[in-house]
């Protein structure tokens, strides 16, 4: 099957591309990886003015009412430039939780806020994939109790949908009586995660919640990290590529060193096929439906073994200045390194791939 993105799609990809070299620049990233909120409420606010918080809402809701392909194509940018914004939650899963479970007054009352970027949405739903020690959320009677880690969008989050352990879904908002926040480090410094914690705290139900919305609303993620992971790796092999132009060593460039060479050529020979895997897991999320849940497995699962690689071969290639803040190659290759354990591990998330296809019990 030959797959190739429409002109349309192309325009989209530059524009946000353009965008981000202008407003996301090296020492931006440093700056907001150095505060604790890490969301730029200035750099989300020209992201909205292309429409980026409501390409997947409905135009009915305000936003632009395209689909997963062209969100994945945009979140390829954001890994490109390790864009420190809140895409990943408040963009396609939040969307994708109101859409699919919400009531019609839900939708109207959040949906076109999220769309004009008048709002930002942190997700938790990462209990429903492996319940961690002490954790897990009890629903009853209105209200939440217990406890979810690794809260995406967290930290300036004017509104959290949170699963529960029975597939239910809610809304939460931050100022509610008995939650308490807590932020949590990860190695990803230009991305927020946190803990909330519940003490029969009020929550919203999504009227049409279920278990399947829950693992659709975790497949476009995944799909979304892959994407983002492409964008980091494309762009670390092109400074692998630049610096062993310029570099010298025994007077020559060491892009000349046939071993360099290699180097640089296995790096783009184990991304770019990844390419393709990743555009049709977003093309099935709206078209495939039968596909979608085991390509996003695929892809998630690739992207995170590919990324690593090609993390550690980029920094093997500028040697010693690859571990230096100069640099900033470390940026990316934490980048690579979050994506791969959120939403799921590639391990587990082979193991979710093997479930699906009836290879294990």
């Amino acid at each position: 099957m030959e797959f190739a993105l429409s002109e349309e799609q192309c325009l989209l990809q530059d524009s946000v591309r353009r965008f981000l070299e202008q407003n996301s620049p090296l020492d931006k990233v440093r700056l907001a990886a150095g505060n604790t909120h890490t969301v730029q409420r200035s750099l989300w606010a020209g992201a909205s003015e292309l429409g980026i918080p409501g390409m997947l809402i409905p135009e009915d809701f305000g936003g632009m009412g395209l689909g997963f392909l062209d969100a994945a194509i945009v979140y390829e940018m954001f890994g490109r430039y390790v864009a420190p914004l809140p895409f990943l939650g408040t963009a396609v899963m939040a969307p994708l939780a109101l859409m699919l479970a919400g009531s019609e007054a839900q939708q109207e009352k959040w949906l076109p806020k999220i769309a004009a970027g008048e709002i930002i949405a942190g997700v938790a739903v990462t209990e429903s994939i492996g319940v961690r020690e002490d954790a897990g959320v009890k629903a009853g009677k209105g209200t939440l109790t217990g406890k979810v880690l690794f809260v995406i969008d967290w930290a300036e989050a004017d509104l959290y949908i949170v699963a529960d352990s029975d597939h239910g879904l809610h809304l939460v908002l931050p100022g509610a009586k008995g939650l308490s926040r807590r932020a949590l480090d990860t190695i990803d410094k230009t991305r927020s995660v946190g803990e909330l914690v519940f003490d029969q705290v009020s929550a919203e139900p999504l009227p049409r919640s279920s278990a399947d919305a829950v693992a659709r609303v975790i497949d476009a993620g995944r799909v979304m990290l892959a994407a983002d992971t492409l964008g980091a790796g494309q762009m670390m092999i092109e400074k692998s590529v630049a610096y062993a132009g310029e570099r010298k060593q025994f007077g020559r460039v060491i892009g000349s060193f046939q071993a360099v060479k290699h180097l640089c050529a296995e790096m783009a020979a184990a991304l770019e096929p990844s390419r393709s895997l990743v555009w049709y897991a977003a093309h099935a999320l709206d078209e495939v439906p039968g596909d979608a849940r085991l390509m996003a497995c695929h892809a998630k699962s690739h992207l995170s073994e590919v990324g690593r690689f090609v993390a550690r071969t980029a920094t093997e290639v500028h040697g010693g200045m690859g571990f230096t803040d100069l640099l900033g190659l470390h940026y990316w290759f934490k980048r690579i390194g979050f994506d791969r354990q959120l939403l799921g591990g590639p391990e587990l998330v082979r193991l979710e791939a093997a479930h699906l296809q009836g290879w294990a019990a």
